[in-house]
């Protein structure tokens, strides 16, 4: 059974999880399920295969797209950051891997009523989970400018953020996905170039809406923690905040020592819980970007877990419960 959309990475995501038949994994960002729906079609017999994501609709499209692997699924509603917890309850102690394709789906772009491009009007709306109180409509008009200046920059890296914040305070109330686009380009100055000048803004108040880097933080040690020994745990991120954080926590994981090298011995008790699998991240190939654009920017980064490291979690096998294909 092949996927409805072609997921980004996908084979490089199932080569990098070294699926097994058997198995159990676990996609914390299902979204349509081809991840899923390639991890599953990878090995005989199928590999069991729980499917994570806060967005409702999302999850609503995976068990469409994933109905026909039967039992071998379990799908649920909630924020990866819990995934040790979400995995308990669906009855998963280890899994053999784990699988995060961070950022925003087509479906969620493409989606107008989400709120999260600024091609389509909308209502500013951006939340993942549509039951959380904030929103980018309260993030755009009831942050004071000295705070919405410093999210923009450090969240969007947006170099112009003190003008463009001032531009939006001036506008307010700002209702619609077009209209901060607008104020946002007018303070920009307009200039041409390969992304709109919206882009970096809208990237910083989707974040800040759905509090992505922490949850990434969280999410990443909790996937790390649920791995078996030699469990593979695969990244994919879009933009360089996303990466960096990828990129640091798989490097400080993977070192025995985090003490300065300046210090004659290790005082910091740290024991490397990860092994970096390559050293530099998996990009998509010209073919794959000429018939995906979005995949242009992204990259896979890989590491696999040691037989013992931090956390002082006992090893032991990865596997499923007693399947079930219902929410939480």
């Amino acid at each position: 059974m092949t996927p409805r959309h072609v997921p980004v990475l996908g084979p490089e995501v199932v080569s990098a999880l070294a699926v097994r038949a058997g198995g159990a994994y676990v996609d914390c960002t299902v979204g349509g399920g081809g991840h899923a729906a390639l991890v599953l079609s990878a090995a005989e017999p199928a590999p069991r295969v729980l499917g994570i994501d806060l967005d409702a609709d999302a999850l609503a499209a995976a068990r469409e797209a994933l109905g026909g692997f039967g039992p071998a699924v379990a799908l649920r509603r909630g924020n990866y950051a819990r995934v040790v917890e979400i995995a308990a309850e669906a009855g998963i102690e280890r899994a053999d891997g784990v699988v995060m394709d961070l950022g925003l789906s087509s479906m969620q772009l493409e989606s107008a009523e989400r709120g999260f491009s600024f091609m389509r009007e909308a209502r500013l709306d951006m939340r993942f989970d549509r039951g959380d109180v904030r929103s980018a409509w309260e993030v755009v008009n009831l942050t004071p400018p000295p705070e919405l200046a410093a999210l923009i920059r450090s969240l969007g890296e947006e170099p112009r953020a003190r003008r463009i914040a001032s531009a939006i305070a001036a506008a307010r109330p700002i209702d619609t996905t077009t209209q901060l686009a607008a104020v946002v380009a007018g303070a920009a100055g307009g200039r041409g170039g390969r992304i709109h000048p919206a882009t970096r803004t809208f990237q910083a108040v989707r974040i800040a809406v759905n509090g992505e880097l922490d949850n990434l933080r969280e999410g990443l040690a909790a996937a790390a923690g649920l791995l078996a020994p030699g469990g593979r745990l695969a990244v994919i991120s879009y933009h360089s905040l996303e990466d960096r954080l990828v990129k640091g926590f798989m490097a400080r994981e993977s070192a025995d020592c985090l003490c300065p090298p300046e210090l004659a011995g290790c005082g910091c008790g740290h024991r490397a819980s990860l092994r970096r699998v390559g050293r530099k991240p998996q990009r998509a190939s010209e073919t794959e970007i000429g018939a995906n654009p979005r995949s242009r920017s992204a990259r896979l980064r890989v590491a696999e877990r040691l037989a013992t490291g931090a956390g002082g979690r006992p090893a032991g096998p990865g596997g499923l419960g007693a399947p079930r294909s219902e929410e939480r």
